[in-house]
């Protein structure tokens, strides 16, 4: 799978930055996307948590995409050679808010590259840590583990999932269906054919149908958890993904207090396995 050793920590504490601006349209179009009540987002409000992923485009013309739909490796990521791509969690803490209308800068770095042999062949786990500022100063600091799998030719893991808790204080049951996908994918510019081509997402890699965004799972995730817990403000969200949703059935987000401070917070597919856990801190 390309290269490795030596080679591979090379791109450790690469670098690039990149501007944007928080434009009103687009969050009005994720505001419509997840089918929120009235009023509409304005200029001058503060951005939802997480939805700093709808910026910061990676606009690569169609002759430097992969097969699979992403950006080829080599540039800014390690070149890890044929692979598929996993959104494995994120580690993300909150400092200030971002507002809707304002210029924003992101540096991103990448912190750690490693590579192991697993069941599924070799696995390249890369983390990158992309710090957002805007005119507060830096208001955001998110960890992002991604991992590159092999690609064997074998088909996604069909293994038992584990069973998910059962009992919540909130939660919500979502019917994914390809529209909500390919507005997510349309508003991220993620051009992940897993999302939209079903083709592509059951034949080549095994899938049983689109499969449901991560960061799309975890932005409904900090939606319930900032809902539930209106009265205080997000300090901090992490989580990390076990299984995929597959949009051909509905699947259910919850949310457990552990402490004064934190919310458990899980997402269930419609078997009851686990599919994605992480937990929010709140100031």
């Amino acid at each position: 799978m390309g290269e490795s050793g030596p080679s591979l920590q090379d791109w450790v504490g690469k670098q690039e930055t990149r501007e944007d601006t928080i434009g009103l349209e687009r969050v009005r179009a994720m505001h419509a996307a997840l089918d929120r009540a009235a009023p509409e987002p304005a200029e001058g409000d503060p951005l939802p948590p997480l939805w700093h992923w709808l910026y910061f485009w990676i606009i690569a013309p169609r002759s430097g995409l992969g097969r699979d739909g992403h950006p080829a490796l080599g540039g800014f990521m390690p070149p890890v050679g044929t692979a598929r791509r996993m959104w494995a969690g994120n580690r993300i803490r909150f400092l200030s808010p971002l507002r809707i209308g304002e210029t924003v800068s992101r540096t991103s770095t990448i912190s750690s590259v490693s590579e192991k042999t697993g069941r599924s062949g070799r696995l390249v786990f890369v983390t990158v840590r992309h710090e957002t500022s805007g005119s507060q100063g830096k208001s955001i600091v998110d960890d992002h583990d991604i991992v590159y799998r092999e690609d064997t030719g074998r088909g996604a893991s069909g293994r038992p999932g584990e069973p998910a808790p059962k009992q919540s204080a909130f939660s919500d049951t979502i019917t994914p269906d390809p529209t909500l996908l390919f507005r997510y994918s349309a508003l991220t510019f993620n051009g992940h054919r897993i999302h939209y081509d079903r083709d592509y997402a059951m034949k080549v890699e095994g899938y049983g149908g689109l499969v449901v965004h991560g960061p799309l799972l975890a932005t409904l995730m900090v939606d319930l958890a900032v809902r539930s817990w209106s009265e205080r403000a997000i300090s901090s969200f992490e989580f990390r993904g076990h299984r995929p949703i597959i949009d051909t059935a509905p699947f259910t987000v919850h949310a457990e207090p552990e402490d004064a401070d934190t919310l458990g917070l899980w997402v269930a597919d419609a078997e009851g396995a686990l599919a994605m856990a992480g937990r929010a801190a709140f100031r």
